[in-house]
């Protein structure tokens, strides 16, 4: 597939990230990618304890190990506290970045912005049609649509830094944007599809909560003595109204302010973003994972993934929708907005980043609770679905980003090169007259030294050939 033709009004696609939105991105994958290797680690000891015979029991007891107030209607299990509560720390994040990249960001341009919500939506509409076409043919249920439909941006990131690939920051970017717009619709789809009563006056109840948080956001009020307890409150309405919990937590990362006034060096979303994003990837999300993640692993059962209809839906979705949807979205939103891929890349990055974006986790395995929460094993099934999808997801990906490796090695080191030692990047600063001054003085320098180095040798070199020949006149004379 050739990249589209260039035009007069063409731009690039994963082209150069501005300096401030480098250093952003930068800082948050080093975030998730910690996060990630968190979960991954997580979701092997849940399966270790899981499938151990002497463990077993253990799991299990401690996964359905209620706790909680049963007056408030919080009388839950272990892993319904992960999976309701510790999960609204990770999607009050998640909102916080969405508000950011709408004010901000990429999203704000709708130019940039349309190029990962496309591949975004396109990367979600895809694997739910193909759950869609395997479970009906095979005359299972279709209740499990929206498993495949997520990306797990902590994963992928933990996958990267496992094979050691250096994807340029612009891709990185991408996957990041990706993930937050998947994010986005998947809370959508948890709020409209996952809601099959409301109690109207819990309901009224969050509402209001809500609203007191955003009067307090806009009224200056500060400390956390004050927000903390209004989240839980708030929270816990929203669990008790229906509505799946963790909205509560999005609802509340998106009334933070974004935007920079001036004087400030980050925003108040910024600020708390950076306090709470560690408690959610370092703490949140392996949690859940070691309590979502814990399914029994025999032949048999890996067996029954690939001949059910509903299991093989996912994982055909996972592996197959998710690369066919964001390629094609990506592909198309290039196209016809006569867009061109950067001049170092190819559409074999964009097809490796499309598959690993076919690791579905944290999302995955909380929809495929909710879809068949009223069979067990059915939902057993579906997680092992999605650990088999995602590590096929993970070879493949693995293999391919590979081959490409020397060529992000290079682009990352270009990146990164800081030949006049001022702290930032020589990419960004290839405008700035200062710049090439600096490089011509420090050039200038090295060329002097050279020059002198050259010089030296040069005279060396004389005085042992004048050493030489004199050795042998001397040895003329002698004989």
């Amino acid at each position: 597939m050739s990249a589209p033709s260039r035009t007069p009004s063409s731009r690039k696609v994963f082209g150069l990230l501005s300096l401030p939105e480098r250093n952003f991105v930068a800082d948050a994958l080093r975030t998730e990618t910690v996060g990630g290797v968190l979960l991954l680690l997580a979701a092997i000891a849940a399966l270790i304890w899981a499938n151990v015979p002497a463990l077993h029991d253990s799991y299990e007891s401690v996964s359905h190990f209620h706790l909680g107030p049963e007056a408030l209607g919080l009388n839950l299990s272990v892993a319904h506290w992960a999976a309701d509560g510790l999960l609204a720390v990770f999607f009050f994040v998640a909102g916080i970045e969405l508000k950011r990249e709408l004010v901000a960001g990429d999203l704000r341009d709708p130019r940039a912005a349309a190029l990962p919500v496309v591949a975004a939506l396109c990367g979600m509409a895809a694997p739910a049609v193909v759950y869609a076409i395997t479970a009906g043919a095979g005359g299972g249920s279709l209740a499990g649509w929206a498993v495949p439909t997520a990306t797990d941006i902590a994963f992928a990131l933990a996958v990267l830094a496992v094979i050691g690939t250096s994807l340029p920051s612009a891709l990185r970017a991408f996957l990041l944007t990706l993930a937050v717009v998947d994010d986005l619709f998947a809370i959508l789809i948890i709020a409209v599809f996952f809601t099959e009563s409301l109690n109207f006056p819990a309901l009224g109840g969050a509402l209001a909560g809500l609203a007191v948080f955003w009067l307090l956001l806009r009224t200056g009020v500060r400390g956390w003595y004050v927000y903390v307890p209004l989240a839980v409150v708030i929270w816990a309405l929203m669990y008790n109204s229906g509505i799946h919990a963790t909205i509560a937590g999005v609802a509340m990362g998106l009334m933070l302010r974004c935007h920079r006034r001036e004087g400030e060096e980050h925003s108040p979303g910024e600020r708390i973003e950076h306090q709470v994003r560690p408690l959610s990837a370092g703490l949140a999300v392996p949690l859940f994972a070691l309590f979502s993640a814990g399914v029994a692993v025999s032949g048999e059962a890996i067996g029954k993934v690939f001949t059910t209809p509903e299991t093989l839906g996912v994982v055909l979705g996972l592996v197959v929708g998710k690369t066919v949807g964001i390629f094609a979205g990506t592909w198309l939103t290039a196209r016809f907005t006569r867009a061109s891929l950067s001049d170092d890349l190819a559409w074999s990055d964009v097809f490796a980043l499309a598959v690993l974006a076919g690791i579905g986790f944290t999302v995955s395995l909380l929809i495929g609770e909710l879809a068949f929460e009223e069979d067990p094993a059915m939902t057993d099934g579906v997680k092992a679905a999605v650990l088999t999808g995602s590590l096929l997801a993970t070879l493949l990906a693995s293999v391919l980003l590979k081959l490409r490796n020397a060529t992000y090695r290079r682009l990352a080191e270009e990146e990164e090169r800081d030949e006049d030692h001022d702290g930032v990047p020589d990419v960004h600063e290839a405008d700035d007259p200062e710049y090439h001054l600096r490089m011509a003085e420090l050039l200038e320098r090295r060329a002097a030294e050279h020059r002198r180095l050259a010089e030296e040798k040069a005279a060396e070199r004389e005085r042992l050939a004048e050493v030489a020949g004199g050795a042998g006149e001397d040895g003329n004379r002698r004989a």
